[in-house]
């Protein structure tokens, strides 16, 4: 028997969806092309607010003052630039972050510490503030409470990605509607730990605030910290979460009722970001998804995925549609798990490849089809355990090398 989902989703929703916010981005310099380069949300009411942040020591500006903003769980806005990361910028990147904190501030009429920031882009290089000031000047008439504020908003927080990233979900909780919306940039610098990006999470639930932290950092483990598209974690990943309260529902706490739905709903979001964000690799051609089942645990299961989805044999592989499972059993083998060698199953979708560790004859015509397609599912069963996770990444290609080695110019 399936598992009922309890919630639906919504096309087309966006972050603006839930009630109470709205969302504005435009062009103020900081991209050598005329694509929005600096983005704002806006709740109307004190949304109770999350995060979790990049694990790399090296942590950019705005995570500093997003942290000391933070320090009550409640936001109203969130600033964001793309092209410039303000990151290892020192003591002027640090003021740099709060000047747009305290600008963003006086223009919409809040106090500072209502105010998050967050930034993208190039490491080393200070921001031209001047351009950020004037465009943090045209941030009031840019917001919308529609899908078309939100549009400009997802647009000007990319930065190599090639397509946008949203998710929007609808539920009832104690008989009222709850909308969850996410948006997401990352394409490049991609690997567990919080993955090299920006996302933001806005719902009209009423929600406890410690319960949203703890929500939060529990679904980015499944989510989130099972991608990877090159390896490397970025310096200034952030995930934030506000929640307007706004659909007056009784608050949840882990102990409501319809908290197991809520917080499916809230995966749901997550992962799908999470999945366009590996979709969207830098030169990506295809979506892998590895699936392992049979682990001693269910953190081994993840270590073992992790190391599969991020070997760049698999990776290479999968890019030249060959049915390789050699790669993907060495991945495994060298993720440090323990596991039993010789009952290991393999099948890239519905193609059985290993069976009980030892090769099976199959047709190199329709597995090098399979290959081919949009999305490529490697399942490995140790049967050693209860143990499963998920993981996510992309093909290996050449243009990532393409991209990567000009990223900077």
């Amino acid at each position: 028997m399936g598992v009922v989902q309890l919630f639906s989703v919504v096309e087309g929703g966006s972050l603006t969806t839930p009630r109470g916010f709205q969302a504005g981005g435009l062009h103020c310099g900081l991209k050598k092309t005329t694509r929005n380069d600096l983005g704002v949300i806006l709740c109307e009411v004190p949304a109770v607010s999350a995060a979790v942040y990049t694990t790399n020591i090296f942590q950019a500006a705005p995570l500093k003052v997003t942290r000391e903003s933070l320090a009550n769980r409640l936001l109203r806005a969130v600033v964001v630039n793309s092209g410039n990361a303000n990151a290892c910028t020192g003591m002027q990147g640090e003021a740099d972050a709060y000047a747009m904190r305290s600008q963003a501030a006086e223009v919409l009429g809040l106090s500072e510490a209502d105010v998050a920031v967050a930034s993208t882009g190039v490491i080393g290089e200070n921001l031209p503030m001047d351009r950020v000031a004037r465009g943090i000047a045209g941030l009031p008439q840019a917001l919308g409470g529609g899908a078309a504020g939100a549009e400009q908003f997802t647009q000007a927080i990319l930065t190599t990605d090639l397509v946008k990233k949203e998710a929007c979900v609808k539920l009832e909780v104690g008989g009222r509607e709850v909308t969850i919306a996410g948006a997401a940039k990352g394409s490049g610098m991609i690997h567990p730990n919080m993955a090299t990006m920006l996302a933001f999470v806005t719902t009209d639930a009423n929600v406890e605030s410690q319960a949203l932290q703890s929500l939060l950092m529990d679904t980015t483990n499944l989510t989130f910290n099972m991608i990877t598209v090159d390896g490397d974690t970025s310096t200034n990943d952030m995930l934030l979460v506000m929640a307007s309260g706004l659909a007056e529902n009784e608050q949840l706490t882990s102990q409501h009722p319809d908290w197991d739905a809520f917080a499916a709903a809230f995966r749901h979001v997550c992962e799908a970001l999470a999945k366009q964000i590996a979709r969207d690799g830098e030169g990506a051609t295809r979506l892998i998804e590895v699936r392992v089942t049979g682990a001693v645990s269910d953190l081994s299961a993840q270590r073992i995925a992790k190391t599969i989805v991020g070997s760049s044999l698999v990776k290479s592989a999968v890019f030249g549609a060959d049915a390789n499972w050699g790669r993907i059993i060495a991945a495994a083998g060298r993720a440090g798990e323990p596991m039993e060698p010789g009952t290991v199953d393999i099948r890239l979708g519905s193609i059985i490849v290993l069976n009980g560790s030892k090769p099976v004859a199959f047709d190199e015509e329709e597995a090098l089809a399979y290959l081919k397609g949009d999305t490529v599912h490697i399942q490995v069963d140790l049967h050693g355990g209860l143990g499963q996770a998920t993981a996510w990444g992309c093909d290996l290609t050449y243009d990532y090398v393409r991209i990567n080695a000009a990223y900077r110019t």
